[in-house]
């Protein structure tokens, strides 16, 4: 069973709430990060990303860089920036892109879950990025931005969802990339404890996106707990915030590959040793593959569509994942792109950036570019369900959520 739970929220006065929402930290390097706090002083990114008020000559992992981000974060409740509730709730999140919805509940999860795998995962984490977020938490007493979760739909929730749909919400407002935000506050008494009881009878939630963020807050509260051994596990650092979203509701868009060369082959030999595994048929318009197993290939100013050949097909969750049919049999073998996390000649272009990104990329610092079909959600599940993990970069989740429209402080 789930263990969910309403929160006392930290969040932002209505009027300021368009101006201090902003989209994840990682999403942006460190000088996009400045220019962005420079454009919009109330960005939440300028405490997510504190080393925005620094010039270069400090490290973005310089100790005063999380202490700058703590004082920015007391600075802003003080001046009233953020209101602080003083009953514990449960939002509503929706978020509107191109007229498709998507609302989920905003909450806290239990780091128990998490150990115990009713949180499932299905990426690895790196010890570094961890670091980083985990001081940011520890030194705020505050988590910032709320952990993408997915649930198998349930009616019950559905039900009170739609019931506080129809209030009037405390937020509604559309950030610069044309996403309408829309927020209502559940704080009635029944409705709180029929969502409770309805996530206790869940028995799987699903990291969507946000494993470092999840992995460190986890960290955190499991520290807290070594430095306190009366504790009881009700304690706030015991939970981490989340949104939890019903899977039938979520669009995981494709999250293509552009390579730097052909590892040393000729045009035609390189055509010649995918041909054993694909099919190649030249098009004469762009590729988005509309099916498993299919791929576009861009090069040379031309598109292909590729058709994987059934002898590479797998019904294994992981081997049978495109990114997987792609990799196994073409970037390794073939492109010698043995560990696409480390090797330096292939990068990855998020979908929303569309198939002009990937022409434009093969005509400026890359040879030849792969779009693909995407993921989806029932594959994640599969993938987390038996405890494997996906390949590095399977997975492009739109809408980004917000960071600093709700604050967990532990």
């Amino acid at each position: 069973m789930a263990v969910v739970k309403p929160f006392l929220c930290v969040r932002p006065k209505q009027e300021f709430v368009s101006r201090v929402a902003a989209l994840p930290y990682d999403v942006y390097n460190r000088q996009e990060a400045c220019d962005e706090v420079k454009k919009e002083p109330l960005s939440f990114l300028k405490i997510d990303r504190a080393e925005t008020q620094f010039d270069d000559s400090v490290d973005t992992y310089d100790a005063r860089v999380y202490l700058k981000a703590k004082e920015l974060l007391e600075g802003m409740i003080a001046d009233g920036t953020f209101v602080l509730d003083e009953e514990r709730a449960y939002f509503i999140y929706e978020l509107t892109m191109n007229s498709r919805i998507q609302t989920g509940i905003v909450a806290c999860s239990s780091i128990d879950d998490y150990n115990n795998n009713v949180i499932k995962k299905h990426e690895n984490t790196r010890a570094d990025k961890e670091i980083d977020r985990i001081t940011h938490v520890d030194t705020c007493n505050a988590q910032t931005g709320p952990i993408f979760l997915a649930y198998r739909d349930n009616i019950v929730i559905d039900q009170e969802v739609e019931k506080a749909r129809k209030n009037d919400p405390i937020y509604n407002f559309t950030s610069d990339d044309n996403i309408k935000h829309t927020v209502w506050k559940i704080s009635a008494i029944d409705s709180i404890d029929k969502i409770q009881k309805a996530f206790a009878t869940i028995n799987e939630i699903y990291i969507a996106d946000g494993h470092h963020r999840a992995a460190s807050a986890v960290k955190v509260g499991m520290h807290r707990r070594e430095a306190n051994p009366a504790f009881t596990g009700q304690e706030e650092y015991n939970f981490f915030l989340s949104v939890l979203f019903p899977d039938e509701q979520l669009m995981i868009m494709p999250y293509n590959r552009v390579v730097k060369d052909l590892n040393g082959d000729s045009k035609e030999v390189f055509f010649e040793k995918v041909s054993k595994y694909f099919t190649i048929e030249k098009k004469t318009e762009k590729v988005s593959p509309s099916r498993k197993a299919t791929f576009g290939m861009y090069f040379d100013h031309e598109w292909y569509l590729l058709t994987a050949s059934k002898e590479i097909i797998s019904d294994d969750p992981v081997k049978g994942l495109d990114v997987a049919i792609l990799q196994d049999n073409l970037l390794a073998p073939i492109l010698g792109i043995n560990d696409p996390k480390t090797d330096k000649r292939i990068d990855f272009v998020g979908g929303i950036r569309g198939l002009e990104e990937l022409e434009r990329r093969t005509g400026n610092d890359m040879k030849i570019a792969f779009s693909m079909y995407p993921t989806s959600i029932g594959e994640l599940f599969a993938v987390a369900d038996a405890d494997k993990l996906m390949p590095p970069k399977s997975t492009w989740f739109e809408p980004k959520l917000r960071s600093g429209i709700f604050i967990h402080r532990i």
